[in-house]
């Protein structure tokens, strides 16, 4: 790891207090501020809100390296509610961070009520927290949805990807998996109904093993979906390309007693390691208007 960016990290998750609270319908730590307040100084400091937002995206992205793999951060018990967590992130919500805060820069938006409002509008189907099937949950939803949000564009197809044939189904036929369908079946015909206007849409991806033909056609900042050959899912990862040492890599929250890290090998052969993943999907992150 670049020294720079592990000090960087601890800097930022230096102290942390991992006492959670409920704030209104939000649960944040006592430090989630302050951690949020430090990193908006920071890239003040570079600023940063005059670069592309795929640099702003890789930027943030590498000041979480070092920060700690916490699995299931979303799935607070009690209702739905808008669960901030800056000092344990996983697959997701380190993509998500990274976008959420390079939006916010961009748009000088950059307290941390600027933070929690666009984290919401981004999470949440059509940008509204309506309990819990209003989170998006699939990788290909979130990316259809924000697509329309005009968060970024889907340019999977345009640089080489060919259809995505595949029933998304594992929500409702494992509700075992998912403690909130456990304890509310009731959920279950909503993410049904889901799954189905999913099902009816025009998928692509790039497998795996063209990945390294088209890796110059990725650009840093890019969100990645890794697509997998397990029934009934899209999706089983995530992360932010980010171009190093003349090769592709991801940067990405890996896995439970890791931190957020880059690749160590390039991107087609991390992919070519994971037998269950099968490719990518890419999403190109578009610039935020101040008056969104």
């Amino acid at each position: 790891m670049n020294r720079r960016f592990f000090l960087l990290s601890l800097a930022f998750t230096a102290g942390v207090a991992t006492v959670r609270r409920r704030l209104g319908a939000q649960t944040v730590t006592d430090d989630d501020e302050l951690l949020c307040t430090k990193k908006f100084s920071w890239a003040g400091s570079l600023e940063l809100e005059k670069r592309p937002i795929g640099d702003v995206i890789a930027e943030v992205g590498k000041s979480f390296i070092g920060t700690p793999y916490a699995p299931n951060t979303l799935e607070a018990p009690g209702d739905e509610h808008l669960v901030v967590n800056l000092h344990g992130l996983d697959c997701v919500t380190f993509y998500e961070n990274s976008l959420v805060f390079a939006r916010c820069i961009k748009k000088r938006a950059t307290t941390f009520d600027d933070y929690r409002k666009e984290l919401q509008f981004i999470r949440y189907r059509g940008g509204v927290m309506d309990g819990y099937t209003s989170r998006l949950h699939y990788t290909s939803d979130y990316f259809y949805d924000n697509e329309k949000k005009g968060i970024f564009r889907n340019v999977t197809k345009e640089i080489g990807g060919v259809p995505f044939v595949k029933s998304l189904n594992f929500m409702s036929t494992h509700p075992g998996s998912y403690r909130q369908l456990r304890e509310h079946p009731e959920f279950i015909e909503v993410i049904k109904q889901q799954e189905a206007d999913i099902n009816a849409r025009a998928e692509f991806y790039i497998p795996k093993g063209d990945v390294e033909s088209i890796a110059d056609k990725i650009q840093s900042g890019d969100i990645l979906g890794i697509t997998t050959d397990v029934e009934g899912l899209d999706c089983s990862h995530t992360g932010v390309a980010i171009h190093q040492d003349g090769a592709l890599h991801l940067m990405h929250a890996p896995d439970v007693g890791y931190t957020v890290t880059i690749s160590e090998k390039p991107l087609s052969e991390y992919l070519a390691s994971h037998k269950k993943q099968s490719g990518l999907m890419v999403m190109r992150p578009l610039e935020p208007t101040t008056h969104e």
